[in-house]
């Protein structure tokens, strides 16, 4: 039995891993802009390019790395936390602000271009839409360490929907709603009034996803030194050798991280691929497949046993397809966008 479910353990891993990168190079893309935003808006002639504030934020996050464990971060988590209510309830308003001083009659709601290109924007928008049930993997994951699991899991899985259908739903609705089809893929670069709350925003948005982004490296950082670290070692942390193999790993990662996002700087893709081949299969994909691997076990001929059956096999195939349209989409525009823009564009 050990063996059989071997592939469904360890494939999650691999994927939480790509999630893991694809979102935090997404969020480096997105601090940056924001950075270069609030820049702006004090020095209108300035001549630093996003580039420098993707650096900027990733030698802030490459210091808040050194730091032991996620246990650490718990000031860091308390500003995030009121900075993502902060960030929704600014950016909704200013958004809806914003629509109410354009012109409705000016704003289209349909996709432009030939037929092809608006399959591929479909399937790009799909990886989209999964990446914002992203985060409802993390309270998913941790609720299961607290015993009832069945219990606790219902609970953390539906506060975390419940806040993503209240803040980023929200606000993806107020957003098409204000710009239509052009709204950018980063919604604070659609508005442009009032300039002061859109700096807050700007603000509220950075130091939130700067929480966000050590959630999301802490796995990748674990990995790699569970494998450098011997076990003598690792029950040391103030250790000068895991002090040293922490700070290598972090740099390589940060640098990594960094030169793909200054590179390549297209949010919304990066967003669509992680969402696609990242978020779906952890999120819809793997947890249908274990259900349906538990219950093969079980030989009950109910009708509720069978409808269950049905349902997750078919979550399972309608969201591989997600994935696979998801990704395709996404890769799509991430070459048109190098070929439009080049490498290292200031966006």
């Amino acid at each position: 039995m050990g063996r059989n479910m071997l592939p469904i353990a360890t494939l999650p891993k691999a994927f939480s891993q790509v999630a893991s990168i694809g979102n935090n190079i997404a969020i480096q893309i997105a601090a940056g802009s924001s950075l270069k935003a609030v820049y702006k808006y004090y020095h209108k002639d300035g001549d630093l390019t996003l580039q420098h504030f993707i650096i900027f934020f990733g030698v802030f996050e490459l210091f808040l790395s050194q730091l032991p464990d996620i246990h650490s971060l718990r000031w860091v988590n308390a500003l995030c936390t009121f900075s993502t209510i902060g960030f929704a309830a600014t950016t909704i308003g200013v958004t809806i602000y914003n629509g109410k001083k354009i012109d409705r009659k000016s704003i289209s709601y349909g996709l432009d271009g030939s037929s092809s290109s608006k399959v591929f924007r479909a399937f790009n928008a799909l990886g989209t839409i999964a990446f914002s049930f992203g985060d409802a993997m993390l309270p998913e994951i941790q609720n299961t360490v607290r015993e009832p699991a069945k219990k606790n899991v219902y609970k953390g899985v539906s506060a975390a929907y419940g806040i993503i259908v209240l803040s980023y739903w929200q606000l993806a609705f107020t957003g098409y709603w204000a710009f239509g089809s052009q709204v950018e893929p980063y919604i604070l670069s659609s508005l442009t009034v009032p300039q002061w709350t859109i700096v807050m925003a700007n603000i509220f948005a950075v130091i939130q996803i700067s929480g966000c982004f050590q959630i999301y490296c802490r796995p990748t950082y674990a990995y790699f030194e569970e494998r450098l670290l011997s076990n003598e070692t690792a029950t040391s942390r103030s250790s000068l050798r895991n002090k040293l193999v922490r700070l290598v790993c972090t740099s390589m990662y940060m640098l990594l991280i960094t030169l793909v996002a200054a590179a390549m700087p297209f949010f919304g893709d990066f967003v669509a691929i992680c969402g696609a081949i990242g978020f779906t299969p952890l999120d819809f994909v793997f947890p249908a497949m274990a259900y349906l691997k538990a219950r093969r076990r079980r030989h009950q001929n109910t009708k509720m046993y069978l409808s269950l059956l049905l349902l997750n096999f078919a979550i399972v195939v309608w969201f591989s397809a997600v994935a696979v349209f998801g990704c395709i989409g996404a890769v799509k525009f991430i070459v048109e966008d190098v070929k439009t823009y080049k490498f290292f564009h200031d966006m």
